[in-house]
């Protein structure tokens, strides 16, 4: 007999650092449970990680942790990356974490992260580039549209720190610049029309 096959995800892979935090609680502000996995890689010190979790899981109605190496990726969860190693998903299925050298000088690579996301007929994907620093996560927003995801990024005016975002505007592959609360919504709808 056949193995059926793996259900369908879909995965939304959030970049954020400098400013990301206060950003990330006003998207998850009363954010309900939805089809979907969500990947946070935000840059911070080790000691931020339980404390962000912690946050986060008031305001939604979703499962928030810190990812282990191994996680399945399982809709209705929110993956925080962990500090100070690298993030990537094998076969969409499983999270990895590994330690190898700093990508744009950042240990977890928002970059790492969505560009590991594989072309899927059954799956579907969005990418999203919060306020912060440098221009950690540009590339994996081409990944995420050349594989035919949703792209979007935080609204300049809105950001405490507009590099990261103008420098994913600047690839021509963000679909749209959003404040935090519409970048709520497109998730939600991203998730619900799955």
């Amino acid at each position: 007999m056949e193995n059926a096959a793996p259900p369908n995800r879909t995965i939304v892979v959030i970049g954020s650092s400098t400013g990301g935090p206060r950003t990330l609680e006003t998207i998850f502000s009363r954010f309900p449970l939805v089809d979907a996995a969500i990947i946070i890689v935000q840059h911070m010190p080790l000691y931020i990680n339980s404390s962000l979790c912690r946050h986060l899981a008031k305001t939604t109605q979703m499962e928030v942790g810190i990812a282990e190496d191994g996680d399945p990726v399982e809709h209705g969860t929110i993956y925080v990356a962990p500090s100070d190693v690298h993030l990537k998903l094998v076969g969409n299925r499983t999270i990895r974490l590994f330690n190898d050298e700093k990508v744009q000088f950042v240990r977890p690579s928002i970059d790492v992260a969505m560009t590991s996301l594989e072309k899927s007929s059954g799956d579907r994907f969005a990418g999203v580039i919060l306020s912060g620093m440098g221009s950690d996560g540009a590339q994996g927003i081409r990944h995420i549209k050349s594989i035919g995801g949703a792209t979007l990024a935080q609204a300049l005016r809105t950001c405490a720190i507009h590099a990261m975002p103008r420098a994913a505007f600047e690839t021509g592959k963000v679909d749209q610049m959003l404040p935090p609360e519409g970048i709520r919504e497109q998730i939600i709808r991203i998730a619900r029309t799955a």
